[in-house]
């Protein structure tokens, strides 16, 4: 019977630790945020035009909301650190993502369409810092790599199902069901949120100086530190990279594919998600083993070689496997970017306002993308669009690899245990 006890006993502590209500908690904000979140990306462009917009007025509309974005997101993490209650400015965001869900489904006109993205645009600039300084205050930061592979894992999940959710419910009943539907994820999210009690929280925040998520070093420090400036290029050039490079195929494999297109877009969608959803925690687990600096050249090495493989590849179903690689820079990417930043600010506690700085590079680097890729490709062809992605790329990679130091500060996990079973 001895040994009945030991094992009630040891599944007991199992739980507690790997299944907290915190944890949980912070499993089920993840995946409701990004699946409340999906509804503001490809669905929007496609209602408007199902409401009767041209592509000049659906043009200017998400402009707008791609510079309220660049403009918000360094105030956005700002305003994260030094703010005393994050639970309630994270619910203010996600009642704020709502109500401009809502505001597309109601009002699908220029001026509230606008304003609903440009609040949309606020409330993301608040929502991934304040997500991210609530992780760090729960976990602390010895545990933060793998917690964050399961923040990834869960809000790739939430994305994937979501979008299933919304597409059925836009060919169901109507485009607006889509906004109406991410209206109603806040719930769930707000309850999630408020699972995370904060007197675990602040009793995180005190009893460890090193978790501290309080500001105390200068952002003239945090701008001077070569380490952020070189991640910081990083972050732009991947995201030039990858960010315009289905958008630019998407219309070849439309011209190749005919009525199967969809489907096959459907695909390149979806099975990088499924990778990121199962890949992320192990790889979060491995940061912790052997440090953030290969895996971040593993993820960087994935971009110039998808790209090549892009403009090599003719046959638009040979492709979908290739998406795989998106899966991989995916995965490592979104890890490792709250990883580095903490890893960077751990004597400084100026984590979300260099997450904002960060955001802002990789918005950066995204619209650049789009706009040199559209121009390539009018201009010269898709192959030259894919071939300076894939230089991009190259570029990249060449810079984590000769120039990003290795960040992870401490012994490296217990190495007797295969990585994929470290805890």
């Amino acid at each position: 019977m001895r040994w009945r006890g030991g094992f009630r006993r040891l599944a007991r502590r199992h739980l507690v630790r790997q299944r907290m209500p915190g944890q949980l908690g912070l499993d089920g904000l993840n995946g409701f945020v990004a699946g409340m979140r999906t509804a503001f990306g490809a669905f929007v462009p496609a209602y408007l035009a199902g409401q009767g917009w041209t592509q000049a007025q659906i043009g200017l509309v998400l402009t707008a909301e791609t510079v309220t974005s660049m403009l918000a997101q360094v105030p956005g993490g700002a305003i994260v650190d030094v703010t005393r209650r994050r639970r309630l400015l994270l619910g203010v965001a996600i009642l704020g993502a709502a109500a401009a869900a809502l505001a597309l489904a109601a009002f699908p006109m220029q001026l509230p369409v606008l304003l609903a993205l440009v609040l949309h645009a606020l409330t993301g600039a608040i929502i991934a810092p304040g997500i991210a300084a609530v992780t760090v205050a729960m976990v602390g930061r010895r545990d933060l790599g793998e917690r964050l592979g399961r923040n990834v894992q869960f809000a790739s999940i939430g994305s994937g199902a979501g979008a299933a959710l919304m597409g059925l419910a836009a060919s169901a009943v109507s485009e607006r069901a889509v906004f109406v539907m991410a209206a109603l994820l806040a719930i769930p999210a707000i309850i999630s949120l408020w699972s995370l009690h904060p007197r675990p929280l602040r009793r995180r925040v005190s009893a460890a100086p090193t978790d501290a998520v309080e500001p105390q070093g200068s952002v003239r420090a945090l701008l001077a530190d070569r380490r952020m400036q070189v991640f910081a290029a990083c972050v732009v050039l991947f995201h030039f990279s990858s960010a315009a490079l289905l958008a630019v195929a998407a219309a070849e494999i439309t011209r190749r594919a005919g009525m199967k297109a969809g489907m096959l877009i459907a695909a390149f969608v979806i099975i990088p998600q499924v990778l990121v959803a199962v890949a992320s925690p192990w790889v979060g687990r491995l940061a912790e083993r052997i440090g953030r600096r290969p895996l971040l050249v593993v993820g960087f090495a994935s971009l110039p070689l998808r790209a090549a493989l892009f403009a090599l590849v003719d046959d638009p179903y040979l492709l979908v496997p290739v998406q795989l690689l998106e899966g991989v820079a995916a995965a490592v990417f979104g890890v490792m970017l709250p990883l580095v930043a903490a890893d960077l600010t751990r004597e400084s506690g100026r984590f979300t306002l260099s997450l904002g700085m960060l955001g802002l590079a990789g918005t950066l680097g995204a619209a650049l993308s789009t706009t040199v890729a559209g121009l390539i490709a009018t201009g010269f062809g898709v192959d030259a669009a894919f071939w300076t992605l894939a230089a991009s790329g190259l570029v990249a990679v060449t810079l984590v690899a000769l120039a990003m130091p290795e960040t992870r500060v401490g012994p490296a996990r217990d190495r007797s245990k295969p990585w994929w079973r470290l805890s």
